[in-house]
Parts: C-alpha cells; structure tokens; sequence
C-alpha cells in the first residue's frame, strides 16, 4: 500500500463500471477500513495552476471524491437500513448525477477525501484496487510534497542562478560584535543622587 500511482478518473470510472454488482469499500491504513455506513457526500474537481522553484508552470486537473462516516448515533440506524457498504451500482449513480452538472475531465487525477475521528481528514490516492469476493477494495495511499521542478528534470531554481533552492542553506557565520567596558573608572551613580 505505499505506492503513489495516479489513476484518472476515467480508469477510476471504468473499474466501477466494470464492477457494478460488488460492495465498493476503501482501506485508508493497513487494517483500518473506512466504515460500512459511509456516505459518498460530493465530487469536486479542481483546476490547479501552480508555478515551481524553478520557474515553470504547472497545470493539471483533480477530481476529489469526498467519502463521510456517520457520527456513532447515525451509524446504527443506517446500519439498520444495510448491512454492508455501498453497492457500486450506487457510487455510480451519484458519479452519473454529478456529471450530468459538471463535465469531468476525465484525465483527472483522482483523490478520495477522508477522515475520522481516528484520522485527520486527508486526500489520498486509490492507487490500487483489489476484489475479494463481493468486495471491491480500493487501497488509499498517502500524497506526498515534492520540489516538482527535480522531479520533471528541471533545476530547481532559476536557471541562470547558482544556488540551488531546495537545498540547506549555507550557514554564514555570525558578525562577532566588539564588547564595550559599561563600568565606568570615575565617579558612579549614587542612590538618591538623581542622576539616573
């Protein structure tokens, strides 16, 4: 699970379609699943325009599915309602109604928005999918900060420049500032005297 592999939103789209008849459940940490009684709550998509240390711009689309536990209380009676999670067939009848407002680029990078009492709200990569009987899993993994500019090629940093920006900054020693005898060799202050 600690692999970063992007998937589009069309392949993404594809997997379920692919899928309709299974139980689609998310794995956010080894182990830890999110719960049976979540809510598909929205789908965004965000146009991201970014400049890197080295100058270049950056564009690329994301498509961000916002997943929902119900407080404790809401979970029993929506468990009383079913005893699994969402149908696929259902997660792609929210995904059809959104699109039907909201064209998807469908080479979108997709991300799954989650978190928990247990686990600060987040968006990760389902970069993986695996079926186990009636279950589709997708495997969520971590998103991690990147200098864009190394990891495209580029220099990080202007070009015509020579310090490269990513890297620790050098240590400059400090000024040593010459020290100043405060005691004065003549007469002082005396209590009371006013003179300070």
């Amino acid at each position: 699970m600690n692999t970063t592999n992007p998937i589009s939103w069309q392949a993404f789209k594809d997997t379920l379609n692919n899928n309709p008849d299974l139980i689609l459940q998310f794995e956010y940490a080894s182990g830890k699943w999110v719960d049976a009684s979540y809510h598909l709550t929205e789908i965004k998509q965000a146009s991201i325009v970014s400049v890197d240390c080295g100058g270049k711009m950056n564009t690329w689309t994301e498509v961000v599915v916002q997943l929902w536990e119900p407080e404790v209380q809401d979970k029993q009676s929506a468990m009383q309602d079913k005893q699994h999670a969402m149908q696929v067939n259902k997660a792609l009848s929210i995904v059809n109604l959104v699109e039907q407002s909201l064209p998807i680029n469908p080479l979108a990078v997709v991300k799954i928005e989650f978190g928990n009492s247990q686990f600060d709200t987040r968006q990760m990569y389902p970069s993986e999918y695996v079926i186990e009987g009636d279950n589709l899993i997708f495997n969520l993994s971590p998103d991690f900060t990147q200098c864009k500019a190394l990891a495209n090629g580029g220099t990080c940093g202007p070009a015509d420049s020579t310090i490269e920006y990513c890297a620790p900054a050098e240590s400059k020693p400090k000024a040593k500032l010459p020290l100043i005898n405060l005691v004065s060799e003549g007469p002082t202050c005396e209590p009371g005297s006013g003179c300070c």
